[in-house]
């Protein structure tokens, strides 16, 4: 049986990712990969021992291709991805999808005319943990859910030295931590309540108003060993720090920080989901664990265990309890739904369509709204 044939376009942190995640899979095959220029692809394909380093044009004119995995820069998503479902490509696209909920609405328009996959990288959603919780909910095991709470707290860039292509407004959007990880925050706690984002109210904070631009290109999470003179001052334009008060529902309310200058923070992702019955926590530097909080009996936390999860959640571990999986492991199993569509048409979508990243879009430019009018805002969905 042949393998379908992906490109990866994007030869960074995130290009790596998914290449890894794609070789997982067994019957989908790393074909080719384009970068900033070809001479940056070769350096990829060598070190990645890929056969073939392409020009993002290259790729899309070969027709045994018959999907991308679109990991460039956010103001490269949307005429990457429009230009490979032109030419007859089903597109999985990092987020946040596009820089407007303008250009996503339009990479969702196309993918539906032309029958096409499409996924928006809200990798996040695939910890067997948090299906679990998600199926909790989903059951009535914490009730009506009346409060949400957490953060997405990151300490990569709290020295006025770190720097990298996404804080500057011309290549990431006019949102960088809101955009970056909070997308993934409010996409997360939709997903595991089953409720819509419908008010929120948004106070964003430069904390370095000017930064050190390393003379080189440094890949996201790198950096940390430059010497002063590899550097030069530049003024920044997008935001260090978020945060977001929430109407969710009729009921339930919430607030979540983002920050990428919070000391000791590596990846700290973490949701509350407090309902009339029981409260619960996960936290992704924790991943395999779920903290769950009762009024009249003891706190526990459960760890992941597919035999002892609801079967819907079970279906997102690929090992048995004791076998911990990660974040590597939720970029393969939104890859494996991606491409087993792709492969048939008639599989369930089991994934976050483009759908779900216009939405994305359109609550990131209610937090600039928000932010810029110094009060609430309405973003029912329409």
């Amino acid at each position: 049986m042949s393998k379908l044939k992906a490109a990866v376009i994007g030869a960074g942190f995130m290009g790596r990712t998914h290449v890894e995640a794609i070789r997982r899979l067994g019957f989908v095959e790393v074909a080719a990969v384009a970068g900033i220029n070809i001479e940056e692809a070769q350096r990829f394909a060598k070190a990645n021992h890929i056969e073939r380093a392409a020009t993002v044009e290259e790729i899309l004119a070969d027709p045994e291709i018959a999907g991308i995995h679109n990991c460039t820069p956010n103001a490269l998503h949307a005429p990457i991805s429009l230009a490979a479902l032109k030419a007859g490509k089903h597109v999985l696209c990092e987020k946040p999808l596009a820089m407007s909920a303008k250009e996503a609405r339009q990479m969702l328009d196309l993918a539906e005319k032309k029958g096409l996959c499409h996924a928006t990288n809200h990798n996040l959603r695939y910890y067997p943990a948090v299906q679990q919780l998600r199926r909790m909910v989903e059951n009535g095991d914490l009730g009506e859910i009346l409060v949400v709470q957490g953060t997405y707290s990151q300490d990569w860039l709290l020295y006025d030295t770190d720097f990298n292509w996404r804080i500057l407004k011309k290549d990431n959007g006019p949102l960088r931590v809101v955009g970056d990880i909070g997308s993934h925050w409010m996409d997360m706690i939709q997903h595991v309540t089953g409720l819509s984002i419908t008010k929120l109210c948004a106070d964003l904070n430069i904390v370095h108003k000017t930064r050190k631009m390393p003379k080189v290109a440094v890949e996201t999470f790198a950096g940390k060993k430059l010497k002063p003179s590899d550097y030069e001052e530049v003024k920044i334009d997008t935001e260090d720090y978020g945060g977001v008060l929430l109407h969710m529902g009729d009921r339930c309310r919430g607030a979540y920080t983002v920050s990428q200058v919070a000391a000791g923070c590596k990846n700290r992702f973490e949701i509350y989901v407090f309902g009339t019955k029981m409260g619960a926590s996960w936290n992704q530097e924790r991943p395999d664990e779920l903290w769950l909080g009762n009024r009249n009996e003891a706190n526990r936390i459960i760890v992941k265990d597919p035999s002892l999860f609801y079967p819907k959640a079970a279906a997102y571990a690929d090992y048995p309890g004791g076998h911990s999986e990660g974040y590597d492991d939720t970029h393969k199993q939104l890859a494996k739904r991606f491409w087993t569509r792709v492969a048939d048409p008639k599989a369930p979508v089991e994934y976050p369509t483009f759908a779900d990243g216009l939405r994305g879009m359109q609550l990131l430019e209610k937090v600039i709204e928000s932010n810029a009018k110094r009060k609430w805002v309405d973003c029912a969905p329409k």
